[in-house]
């Protein structure tokens, strides 16, 4: 993690990927439910990455024009959660940035998760990986119009932290939410962990 220099009065942590180590379950969960639902394509992990940040019904209606399917994307996204779920036991924290968020939450400096997930998962997830009581402030898809790379979650994450955008540190997996972090006015880390296979 290259974390940048600079007196920051705020942080906000993308969830998947970041805090937790659950792409791997995410892909497997997507794979599982295209196959369920007339998803004609090959789906790698190279294009689960690129899609990393944006909403779940909005990945559905994206693949949906790019391979000329016809799949339903409440179904789907249905499906994924319910593998997800059945298989939570897989996902890890990554233990350098919640570290660095203890230390930040242990300084009284304010921290917040933005997450393109859906807030039932998000907070599932962080209950499983025992950080749920560490963030008072979890932004998610449900409160917003538009997914990464809009800076929309990042600026409402900054919003309920009383920070202004200029002095946040965001910290993300994806590079979407790099571009939605640059798109908010903030510095950010790209963190890169191994994921579990």
């Amino acid at each position: 993690m290259n974390i940048p220099k600079g007196k920051f009065g705020g942080f906000i942590f993308d969830h998947d990927g970041t805090l937790s180590l659950s792409m791997h379950v995410h892909f497997e969960g997507w794979v599982d439910s295209f196959q369920k639902n007339g998803g004609t394509f090959e789906f790698t992990r190279e294009i689960a990455q690129s899609y990393a940040g944006v909403g779940m019904h909005d990945t559905v209606e994206i693949l949906n024009e790019r391979y000329g399917c016809n799949m339903n994307p409440g179904q789907v996204v249905r499906d994924q959660e319910s593998y997800f779920f059945a298989n939570l036991d897989k996902v890890l924290p990554y233990e350098p940035v919640v570290d660095f968020a203890r230390m930040r939450a242990a300084e009284g400096k304010p921290i917040s998760v933005a997450s393109g997930g859906i807030r039932e998962t998000v907070i599932r997830t962080m209950a499983a990986v025992k950080i749920a009581n560490l963030f008072k402030i979890v932004v998610t898809q449900d409160d917003v119009e538009h997914s990464k790379p809009a800076p929309d979650l990042f600026l409402l994450a900054a919003e309920r932290m009383a920070v202004a955008p200029g002095e946040c540190l965001v910290f993300e997996d994806s590079i979407l939410g790099i571009e939605a972090a640059e798109r908010a006015g903030m510095a950010s880390c790209l963190v890169q962990p191994d994921d579990p296979d």
